[in-house]
């Protein structure tokens, strides 16, 4: 078991610029400090620069990241594409080990938007539109039936405070570390 009774364990889901990066962000500035973010790219892309394929390190070392933070007292926000395929046995996995309340969210976002948001990042010049369609999934969501999905007419202020709500994140207080 992980965690605690109170921790919060949230998993934010979706295709490349979907807007989860900014709604973990989002997340952390309203709830403080006690927030830990586990990011799939800064894990995978930064930290060992490995492929996204199955069976890669990331995988194991976003679990044991989120389970470390978890059982320190933090709150968790897991996110990334995070295929279904390739990392949902860990996530499930996690999520039944997980003391407290879970809850999982794919933002749902046509690949046409996700052109439109692309271009506005500042990391727009690294990759295009080819790498995009070669990485979309539509509706991608993990075995179970435990995910929300989130349209792309829910701004970006509206998801946050959703999910705050939802987890009851909203009405905890920020840890002083």
């Amino acid at each position: 078991m992980v965690g605690t009774e109170e921790t919060r364990l949230v998993v934010l889901r979706g295709n490349s610029a979907s807007g989860k990066s900014s709604v973990a962000a989002g997340l952390r500035e309203r709830f403080g400090r006690g927030l830990a973010l586990v990011g799939q790219d800064n894990l995978r892309r930064v930290v060992l620069r490995e492929r996204d394929r199955p069976g890669a390190a990331n995988i194991g070392l976003i679990d044991l990241t989120a389970r470390y933070a978890l059982d320190a007292g933090y709150h968790v926000v897991v996110e990334g594409i995070l295929y279904a395929d390739h990392y949902g046995a860990m996530l499930t996995r996690l999520r039944a080990d997980h003391r407290g309340p879970t809850h999982a969210y794919y933002l749902d976002v046509p690949f046409e938007e996700t052109l439109i948001r692309h271009a506005s990042k500042p990391q727009a010049d690294e990759y295009g539109e080819a790498e995009m369609r070669s990485w979309y999934r539509e509706r991608d969501l993990l075995p179970g039936g435990f995910e929300t999905v989130i349209g792309a007419g829910s701004t970006l202020p509206g998801t946050v405070g959703r999910i705050m709500r939802d987890t009851g994140l909203a009405a905890l207080p920020a840890l002083d570390r």
